[in-house]
């Protein structure tokens, strides 16, 4: 087996090297803490190798997500059970450029040509989740907001400003898992086939396994996040290319030994 470290910069590696990162490891694998730097690092390399289309393709996609979006109600739903879809044609992406390939428009649309309805019901389990994280905030809120107009008072809607501000914070917190579940939940479907709730929990205990790195990781680009918003949030048209990237390496570097 090659000696080849897979998680270094990709422009470094070859076709060859990529091709034989390593044996896949079916329920991932704990690392180092760095890890969670080195995952945007090499993502942003990853990014370099073809920044315009990069681009170009989180343009497409943002576009097709607005025009999604206009259908009245569908639209989000619909949003939801195509991210996926469109996540899944992202890794193609990366993988082509790991394998010094072109990235191309057509990657983005890959997930519309392979395993699209597992990817779908991947869509539909998380917008059910999503459901079921909005129905107690709902509550919550919708309760704060009858007491305010049962007593008024300036006390009562500063209650209900307290209410829905902890709603928000519940929903930010019960929609971690969520996220950890969908994280590498399209790269196990379009590259292993893994049916939909398998890739969903082994995605989320992976993550949970990681989570060190993953704190570290998510330091880092909220961080950056507010760098990229100062110049009018043109910065994210880097940024997110760079983020979908690292979620590539990352499932290289958890889920393949070295």
């Amino acid at each position: 087996m090659s000696e080849t470290n897979p998680y270094q910069p990709p422009q470094s590696r070859g076709a060859e090297a990529a091709a034989s990162a390593g044996d896949f490891i079916a329920g991932g694998r704990a690392v180092d803490a760095a890890r969670g730097w080195e995952w945007i690092a090499s993502g942003f390399a990853l990014f370099k190798k073809q920044p315009g289309m990069w681009i170009l393709l989180f343009i497409v996609y943002a576009v097709c997500s607005i025009l999604i979006s206009l259908v009245p109600f569908l639209g989000g739903i619909a949003n939801v059970l195509l991210y996926p879809v469109f996540a899944a044609g992202f890794m193609l992406g990366c993988r082509a450029l790991e394998n010094n390939e072109e990235l191309e428009i057509s990657h983005l649309f890959g997930g519309f040509k392979q395993n699209t309805s597992n990817l779908v019901i991947i869509g539909l389990l998380s917008l059910g989740a999503i459901i079921v994280i909005m129905v107690p905030a709902m509550l919550m809120a919708g309760g704060a907001g009858f007491l305010a107009g049962m007593h008024g008072g300036y006390q009562a809607f500063a209650a209900m400003g307290l209410t829905v501000a902890l709603a928000i914070l519940v929903v930010l917190a019960l929609s971690i898992p969520v996220y950890m579940a969908l994280w590498f939940a399209p790269s196990l479907v379009i590259f292993h086939d893994m049916a939909p709730l398998d890739a969903l929990r082994t995605s989320f205990f992976v993550c949970l396994k990681n989570i060190i790195p993953f704190l570290l990781y998510g330091i880092v680009v909220l961080v950056l996040g507010v760098i990229a918003a100062i110049p009018f949030g043109l910065g994210f048209l880097v940024l997110i290319p760079v983020v979908l990237a690292s979620i590539y390496i990352a499932y290289r570097d958890i889920f393949f030994s070295g």
